[in-house]
């Protein structure tokens, strides 16, 4: 028997029904963002960037894995096939023990942590695609992160959806993002935009983006699109969203930008309207603090550099400059895969103020200085930037019978005027000295000859006076208006730049500047970014021990033995705050000397 046809009614009906389900599925959650001025229809190719495909096969493998999809990581793919893992901002939080990326072709990685990303409070890892993986065709598809919490044993995998991994090298992409204190402002980074050292976009060829994604229904929606206010290198200044731009539930704010009218650019930078909540004192690994302790406790002079495996080195330029007045070491940890985590917790248990923050961004080290520029503007008033092969010295200083944190680095910048908004030193490069290998009693006393001339300088920096576009060399800043430079009369910084060849070499895998070439790069044969002599691969040229000599050059070396006394390592109390009591800087001093010989 035939059933009777539907009524017209029904069908009707059964329409609108379906009309509204899917109007409700694919609508902003509030009509601010209905009727917002700038928006991306669905099938542009904004929201191809801005919602990485998926594959109905690789929705069926994530339904299989049983796991929440409501907090997805970011992935992307950076040099030598390393996969860095950002968690979802609303994650919860663990102490991992263990970790695995799980790849969707079925192979796994161990996956290592970083602790917090600085600007945005993220949980990162990173892992290293396995060869399998990398035969596939591309795009490649990001892995999904196995964590096994050190409490109770048990897993928390947070789900990539099969997304499409972002990929780093060669491309546009926006890798971060951080809410300022106290102006609101928020500083987007973001590779690519001002792809040429000097030649920056105007800042109102930029927009900055912000939008959210669902990826329940694979949905995006833009907030808003605001003009930058600065564009500089891989550091723009954006307005914050709207004060009505808020979400509801799991849904994360996310900010990207868009260039001279363009399509937005791939993103993984989050915005939550506020520092992280762990303000970037430190990793796991180093000690905490928060940004009120930060702001309670201004320090007169603290330094700041990019590292990557320089464990070995750090003691003596943490206790040599420690002694002549820097109160805080900020570490910014490029990659490192030696002990430095070690290091740095045993120097916070001697009582030095060092603390790292992850930095896994390949070639990216001026935008790490202006980010810790406007980081550390609250903590610090003046901020040397300094590598870990570099220590600030005047000859003045050498006839002085004990280190001063008062009277040395301190009197450089107590001497200048109120309107000095940076103190630059001149270097003195150092060469092998005749050493053929690390001098274990540390470069100050291994390497005393030097070449005669003056290269390059490094730079004091008064945080306050910092233009807001944070634009640096890594050598200096640009200053707000109504600040000048002024060239220090007697303090230098002695560069120990040129080491025994097996520590140089190290340096031809990759340099952290932005706009300097790596040392493989067939380019610039004659830059002053290029060593005299040596080639593109990193092969000893004749004679390298005994090159870049031309001043034997003592001073520093004579003036720590006397200061310190040496064994096989530095040994220097650390500094005594108004707060140490006698007692309890015997016990730092005790807790130092065990290093010795470690």
């Amino acid at each position: 028997m035939q059933s009777p046809p539907a009524s017209p009614r029904l069908l009707l009906l059964l329409a609108l029904a379906l009309a509204a389900l899917l109007a409700f599925l694919t609508s902003t959650p509030t009509a601010a963002l209905l009727h917002h001025h700038h928006r991306y229809a669905s099938s542009s190719p904004a929201r191809a960037l801005l919602v990485p495909r998926r594959t109905q096969q690789q929705r069926a493998v994530v339904r299989d894995l049983h796991h929440d999809d409501r907090y997805p990581p970011d992935a992307v793919l950076l040099p030598d096939w390393e996969v860095l893992v950002l968690l979802h901002p609303a994650a919860p939080g663990t102490k991992t023990t263990d970790a695995t990326c799980a790849f969707p072709g079925g192979a796994a990685s161990p996956a290592r942590s970083l602790g917090r990303m600085p600007a945005s409070g993220r949980q990162a890892y990173t892992c290293v695609m396995p060869t399998p993986e990398r035969r596939r065709k591309p795009p490649f598809r990001a892995p999904s992160l196995i964590v096994t919490t050190t409490a109770s044993s048990q897993q928390q995998t947070h789900n990539a959806a099969g997304e499409e991994m972002l990929r780093w090298s060669g491309r546009q992409i926006v890798y971060d993002a951080v809410a300022l204190t106290g102006t609101g402002d928020v500083l987007v980074l973001a590779k690519g935009v001002n792809p040429r050292q000097g030649v920056n976009r105007n800042a109102s060829d930029i927009q900055c983006v912000y939008y959210y994604r669902r990826h329940k229904y694979n949905a995006t929606g833009v907030v808003a699109s605001l003009p930058a206010a600065t564009s500089a290198q891989q550091v723009f200044r954006c307005p914050p969203p709207p004060a009505t731009a808020r979400l509801d539930g799991d849904d994360v704010l996310r900010v990207t930008l868009a260039v001279a009218g363009g399509e937005p650019i791939p993103s993984m930078a989050t915005y939550s309207g506020r520092p992280p909540p762990e303000h970037p004192a430190a990793s796991s690994s180093s000690g905490s603090g928060t940004q009120q302790q930060e702001q309670e406790q201004r320090s007169k002079l603290c330094a700041c550099t990019m590292v990557r495996d320089v464990a070995k080195f750090l003691r003596e330029w943490v206790a040599y400059h420690a002694a002549v007045g820097v109160d805080r070491f900020f570490l910014y940890d490029n990659g490192s895969q030696d002990d430095l985590a070690g290091e740095v917790r045993q120097l916070r248990a001697a009582g030095f103020d060092v603390s790292t923050r992850p930095w896994p961004w390949s070639k990216t080290q001026e935008a790490g200085f202006s980010y810790a520029a406007a980081a550390h503007r609250d903590s610090c008033e003046w901020m040397a930037f300094v590598d870990v092969d570099e220590f600030i010295f005047s000859p003045r200083w050498a006839r002085s019978s004990r280190p001063s944190r008062s009277s040395m680095l301190r009197s450089v910048v107590a001497a200048v005027e109120a309107d000095v908004g940076q103190v630059t030193l001149g270097c003195r490069d150092f060469g092998p000295s005749g050493r053929t290998r690390h001098p274990e009693e540390g470069v100050t006393q291994g390497y005393t000859c030097r070449r005669r001339a003056e290269e390059r300088h490094k730079s004091l920096v008064r945080l306050d006076a910092v233009a807001p576009s944070l634009m640096n060399s890594v050598h200096h800043f640009e200053v707000r208006a109504g600040f000048r430079w002024e060239r220090s009369g007697h303090a230098r910084v002695n560069h120990y730049k040129y080491q025994a060849w097996d520590e140089f070499k190290v340096k031809f895998r990759r340099r952290v500047s932005t706009y300097v070439a790596d040392w493989t790069d067939p380019v610039n044969r004659g830059s002053r970014d290029r060593t005299p002599g040596l080639g593109f691969e990193a092969v000893e040229p004749e004679g390298w021990a005994h090159s870049f000599c031309e001043v034997e050059d003592t001073l520093l070396r004579d003036v720590t033995r006397r200061w310190f006394g040496f064994t096989s390592k530095l040994v220097v109390a650390p500094p005594i705050t108004p707060h140490t009591t006698s007692s309890s800087e015997h016990s730092r001093r005790r807790c130092l000397s065990s290093l010795i010989g470690i």
